[in-house]
């Protein structure tokens, strides 16, 4: 068996401020695992510090050398050949980088095993819902212009506690689409979540408001949401069944983000899917500003169990005309990193078994 492990950083077409960074650079990492002549690609994009419970690219690659990487080669020379990727989800620790790390190895493995199995992703999880689109844009950048998609049903919008000023409310307006507030982890107390939105929700349809305070606060999400005129998302504080469990318990809120590269990969995404859905929770796919890769099996397991509006829309990038990146397949996830991509990117890690 041969593992390779690429680098690629690219700067994001329109940058996008957030409350606490500003998302303008993504660092692709791309893991192929070959064996028998058969090859899966999987792919992961963290940030590029830590923040809010999520790792950074460095926290990962660590993860990736020192734990998860030598978990999956020890389960080769014992066993012979590659685990099925539906095990993988047992290699993560409680490190905050340990389940993103194991989603690149677990994306890998379940490209290759399809393959090996002469099958597409697409038949396996099969179109159920047409998953409305939603896109991403910030109240917080210098210049408020965006140009929506035709096709985006909901705009989820980067914001921050205080007075949204008339510029604001007329860049809002110009959206022409149901609005998503996203504070990420930003506000104090109850009040500046309940006056933004109350003020807004007389100029623009606000379809729900995301993760005001931090991952685990429960409790004051909670009774947040009983204020509100509007559901109350969780994005951040979902990384685990027992979070999906635990915000029910609490009636902390009535959306939640599933982040396959935050929950730990996609056995585990289904799974949280299917349980929040049978809890009475409206799940939506979210995302890290993935390349075409990644994006395309969000979008399929969007399209198989999802239907509130998620994030699996293309992401624009600097390079985006450089390409082609991608090759399309007919086997696996469908598309496979072309010769010219993985030129571009640096080579950190290869190791045959």
């Amino acid at each position: 068996m041969e593992i390779s492990l690429w680098r690629m950083d690219e700067n994001l077409d329109m940058p996008i401020g957030a409350s606490f960074e500003r998302h303008d650079q993504r660092t692709r990492l791309f893991l192929r695992v070959a064996e028998h002549d058969i090859e899966g690609y999987g792919e992961i994009d963290p940030q590029p510090r830590a923040l809010n419970g999520d790792p950074s690219v460095d926290d990962v690659l660590e993860e990736l050398h020192a734990v998860v990487l030598p978990q999956l080669r020890s389960v080769v020379v014992r066993e012979g050949r590659c685990p099925s990727w539906t095990r993988l989800a047992r290699f993560a620790g409680s490190r905050d980088a340990s389940a993103t790390a194991t989603t690149l190895v677990e994306m890998a493995l379940f490209d290759r095993e399809l393959r090996a199995d002469s099958e597409s992703l697409s038949a396996r999880w099969p179109e159920a819902v047409k998953t409305p689109l939603q896109v991403t844009t910030s109240l917080l950048d210098e210049s408020l212009t965006f140009d929506v998609p035709q096709d985006a049903a909901q705009v989820r919008v980067k914001t921050a506690p205080g007075t949204v000023g008339k510029h604001g409310l007329a860049f809002l307006e110009s959206l022409d689409r149901p609005i998503l507030l996203d504070f990420n982890c930003s506000a104090h107390v109850d009040d500046e979540v309940v006056e933004q939105v109350t003020k807004l929700a007389s100029r623009v349809q606000v379809a729900g408001v995301e993760q005001p305070y931090a991952p685990g606060n429960v409790v004051d999400h909670a009774r947040l949401a009983e204020q509100l005129d509007v559901p109350l998302s969780i994005d951040e504080g979902l990384r685990s069944l027992r979070d999906v469990e635990q915000i029910v318990r609490y009636g902390a809120a009535q959306i939640v983000c599933v982040k396959p590269a935050r929950v730990g990969g996609y056995a585990n995404a289904r799974t949280i899917i299917e349980r929040a859905r049978a809890l009475g929770l409206r799940p939506y796919i979210g995302g890290f500003f993935e390349s075409e890769l990644a994006r395309s099996v969000n979008r399929t397991l969007a399209h198989h169990l999802v239907d509130e509006p998620s994030d699996i829309g293309p992401v624009a990038t600097k390079s985006n005309n450089d390409g082609p990146w991608f090759s399309e397949v007919s086997k696996g996830f469908g598309l496979v990193p072309t010769p010219e991509l993985l030129e571009k990117c640096t080579l950190v890690q290869s190791i045959e078994l």
